[in-house]
């Protein structure tokens, strides 16, 4: 008798766990995904893009769908709400659109995700606030903007409030956000972050930072009027969230499972929540060891999701599969600029122990004499005992950004600006300078520290 995989979540860890698995075992194992939306392996990152008009259709942004995975034998069920899980017995209790339904399972996957953080302020209920999480909301956003508002207000300076943002000023609208943090992009040490600021306003983007939202103002119909904060009240037609997400750990939790950073499910590296219970979990609802810190960290990607959903999978299917951790590698744009940014920045730095050292530099996309040569600023953060590269981040033009995997990868190598300084790049006119600014950074790290002891 064929044995029964059961996963909660049908995106990005959940689908890819289940693929990989009964892609290894066939019929030997049957596959049941719980999903509450009407799509699986999905896109949420393109969301903004949709909005924007980048992408011109909600399809575009699924990679799969329900009835694809149902043709390669996994039987997924679309708007279904996992309730209630009964580890001792093997069973979760769901909500499906015919009513409640048990299902039994010998092994069990949580890829439950993440969900929006929403202010708890009065107000928050309105009608007129969008999250952009899912689909959905993408949506429920792109019918609203069809009415042709005029002002929006985006509550969070994160990836998610510097993208829709240029969504939103893309489309004409009067765009204001307001984060809470000196300088938006709060992952991005606060120098460079200034740089971001500038240019969003450059961009006609209204950024008003160091501001904290105390509510919102509705009218007669419970529609958002106003967005109400500690330095004024700011009148918008409608109200979008980036307030970033935590994991999606309720189902677990109820169950009696641990929680750790942020109330994120902590694995082992092989996926494993409780392995006397056949208990495994990937995705956004689990934290991750960061490879630089050593510390067990909380950061909701794609790129991580997939990766651990296929260490799950591949190890339901008898393998021993491992998931490394993570350096917290990530980028995005707002309008013309590029941001990047991987490892620790100097506080973070500094809270995990080292002795940091960061060091700015200015260079150019390309060879400076090139005509499409563009401009961009590298910081990088060492260790100043071991010289070991601890971070980097990049504000700049196009071109700028994809120069991050190089630090990504100097970083997962624990290698030293020494190193880094003499790795052979590539190097034509066209495409870098004869030192490209990966190596620049790295060699006034290098001049910095002095010559290294022997």
């Amino acid at each position: 008798m064929a044995r029964r995989l059961l996963v909660v979540g049908g995106d990005a860890a959940g689908m890819s766990a289940a693929s990989t698995a009964k892609r290894a075992l066939g019929d030997a194992l049957e596959v049941v995904v719980l999903e509450r939306q009407r799509w699986t392996s999905y896109s949420a990152c393109g969301i903004p893009y949709w909005v924007a008009g980048d992408v011109p259709a909600l399809d575009d942004l699924v990679a799969r769908t329900p009835e694809q995975h149902r043709a390669n034998g996994i039987d997924v069920r679309t708007g279904t709400t996992a309730t209630e899980l009964d580890l001792d017995a093997g069973k979760v209790v769901a909500r499906t659109p015919s009513g409640t339904e048990t299902f039994g399972y010998d092994e069990l996957v949580i890829a439950t995700g993440a969900e929006p953080v929403s202010p708890d302020v009065p107000g928050a209920d309105a009608r007129g606030i969008y999250g952009v999480q899912t689909l959905a909301d993408g949506q429920r956003l792109l019918e609203a903007l069809q009415q042709d508002p005029q002002h929006v207000v985006i509550v969070g300076a994160g990836y998610i409030g510097v993208e829709m943002a240029e969504a939103c000023v893309r489309r004409g609208l009067e765009t204001v956000v307001v984060g809470t943090h000196p300088t938006p992009m709060p992952t991005i040490d606060s120098d460079l972050g200034e740089q971001i600021a500038a240019e969003m306003r450059e961009d006609g983007i209204d950024v008003r930072t160091g501001v904290t939202v105390t509510g919102f103002e509705t009218d007669a119909d419970n529609h958002v009027r106003a967005v109400v904060t500690d330095h004024g009240t700011i009148e918008t037609d409608l109200v979008v969230l980036g307030t970033g997400v935590r994991a999606r750990t309720e189902l677990a939790a109820g169950a009696g499972l641990p929680t750790g950073v942020k109330g994120a499910l902590p694995v082992d590296d092989r996926g494993l929540l409780d392995a006397d219970r056949n208990v495994w979990a990937a995705g956004d609802c689990v934290e991750s060891r960061h490879r630089v810190s050593g510390h067990q960290v909380y950061v909701p990607l794609g790129t991580h999701a997939n990766k651990q959903g296929w260490v799950v999978g591949r190890n339901l299917a008898g393998g021993d599969a491992r998931f490394p951790g993570i350096v917290g590698t990530a980028m995005t744009k707002v309008v013309t600029l590029e941001i990047a940014r991987t490892g620790l920045g100097e506080q973070h730095a500094l809270d995990a122990g080292f002795d940091p050292l960061a060091v700015q530099i200015d260079a150019t996309t390309v060879a400076g004499y090139m005509p499409h040569a563009r401009s961009m600023t590298v910081k990088v953060v060492v260790d100043r005992p071991s010289r070991r590269l601890l971070g980097a981040q990049i504000v700049g033009r196009e071109g700028a950004a994809l120069r991050i995997d190089s630090f990504a990868l100097a970083l997962w190598n624990e290698m030293t600006v020494d190193e880094l300084m003499m790795t052979d790049l590539g190097y034509a006119p066209p495409f870098a300078s004869v030192w490209d600014p990966v190596q620049q950074a790295a060699r006034a790290a290098v001049s910095r520290l002095g010559p290294p002891l022997r």
